[in-house]
């Protein structure tokens, strides 16, 4: 079996599973945030129980709309404090976290070979830990819930092997963007995606994380990387359980997969998705023609430390362009107060940007840097739909840290390595 094989084996209290077969796996752990929890407590309550199955295995944080921005919004807030009071439930407010999946492994919550299940279609992110993780709807978790498990699929597999080394201003966001130009917005749908080779083991975990991210964006069911060193660095000292041996958490030699891909990374460029959709993937340097008003940094995609001082490695010492405006937002209090200590928020302050406390902001259109019609937006984010990030007459174009930044200074979309050598 390959390793999301495994996971969900256990999860099941099976020895083997196989592609399409129906598990009634165990849950380890559920996250609910404020968009989709008020849904989620509603339907609890219909359900007629008057406990949920676990209160440690349920995490309640707000992200979406923090600070709350209209009464109805702080309503559903105050809705998701009482349940979490009512219920003894751990929840992360304002101030007090930041973007729900940077959060759930900074503090502890996700642990390799578990079963993660979150009312977010980019609880994939938590893969990057050799978790299966994956998203669901809020009466879903309503279920989870009330009984601790879920019905599930077997997925097939796709194994993605990635070698070779990254040019300068090259990230793991242009290679997950390059493979669903790729494979295509359909091309991994309700499939798990195993990311493998020398390339991903050399990858830090951030860079992990922004690939299972994105995995969701070609329609898979989970992103996952198997468990190592790395990992284990990342989270030693975040989690009250002890880390178990990782080694029965690999994909064994003879795994079956519906396909390989195999992908080289020196060639590749920056890339940019074009809108309106993920998989219109474009080389930054073919888009120079594209004007800008604005710029967002930040995410559960790139929000993290390594990618705000590649963004503030483009920024220092230079200026936004006039009439383009751009916001920083760090993934969680912990990355805004590590980015202050290395002097990153003065960076970004200094060269004209917008730091805002950490929250999803404009990345669905919430509150914080809302388009209007006709402008358009390069993000660090995951989605540029139609009306995404606020009009549907506006267009968004998604990129890295560094190619968001470069083009902040540009006023036009920029391959970062065009300001290479100039004056900074």
């Amino acid at each position: 079996m390959n390793i999301t094989e495994k996971i969900l084996a256990k999860a099941s209290n099976k020895n083997v599973v196989s592609p399409g077969e129906i598990v009634n796996a165990d849950v380890d752990m559920v996250m609910i945030h404020d968009l989709t929890g008020p849904l989620a407590i509603e339907a609890f309550k219909r359900i007629g129980v008057n406990r949920v199955w676990d209160n440690q295995k349920i995490v309640i944080i707000l992200d979406h709309q923090v600070p709350a921005e209209s009464v109805k919004a702080a309503e559903l807030h105050k809705m998701l404090r009482q349940f979490a009071k009512e219920q003894k439930i751990r929840i992360y407010d304002v101030g007090r976290g930041g973007i729900c999946h940077q959060v759930m492994p900074e503090k502890g919550h996700v642990l390799p070979g578990t079963v993660i299940l979150g009312a977010d279609s980019h609880t994939c992110t938590y893969g990057a830990f050799g978790a299966f993780a994956t998203g669901i709807g809020s009466t879903e978790a309503a279920a989870v819930f009330a009984t601790g498990k879920i019905w599930l699929k077997v997925p097939e597999s796709i194994k993605i092997n990635v070698t070779g080394q990254f040019q300068k201003y090259v990230a793991p966001k242009d290679l997950i963007l390059h493979i669903i130009g790729k494979l295509g917005v359909d091309g991994a749908t309700y499939k798990s995606v195993e990311f493998t080779g020398p390339t991903i083991r050399g990858m830090s975990v951030a860079g992990r994380m922004t690939l299972c991210n994105m995995t969701v964006e070609m329609g898979a069911k989970n992103g996952i990387v198997e468990p190592d060193e790395a990992t284990r660095k990342f989270l030693e000292g975040r989690t009250a359980k002890p880390l178990m041996p990782f080694e029965p958490l690999r994909s064994d030699a003879d795994a079956a997969y519906e396909k390989v891909v195999d992908i080289d990374v020196s060639d590749l460029t920056p890339q940019v998705a074009c809108p309106p959709s993920v998989d219109n993937v474009k080389p930054a340097s073919e888009m120079s023609s594209v004007q800008i008003e604005q710029a967002f940094i930040g995410s559960c995609t790139n929000g993290r430390i390594e990618d705000l001082r590649a963004a503030a490695e483009i920024l220092k010492g230079r200026k936004i362009k006039e009439g383009v405006r751009a916001l920083v937002i760090p993934a969680s209090q912990e990355v805004y107060l590590q980015a202050l200590k290395e002097g990153l928020i003065e960076v970004f302050t200094e060269a004209g940007a917008m730091v805002c406390g950490s929250t999803c902001g404009p990345c669905l259109g919430g509150h914080i840097g809302l388009l209007a019609s006709g402008e358009t937006c390069i993000s660090t984010s995951n989605r540029n739909f139609i009306g995404r990030m606020g009009s549907t007459q506006a267009n968004v174009y998604l990129a890295s840290p560094a190619t968001v930044a470069a083009s902040a200074v540009t006023g036009r979309i920029t391959d970062p390595r065009e300001l290479e050598g100039s004056k900074a």
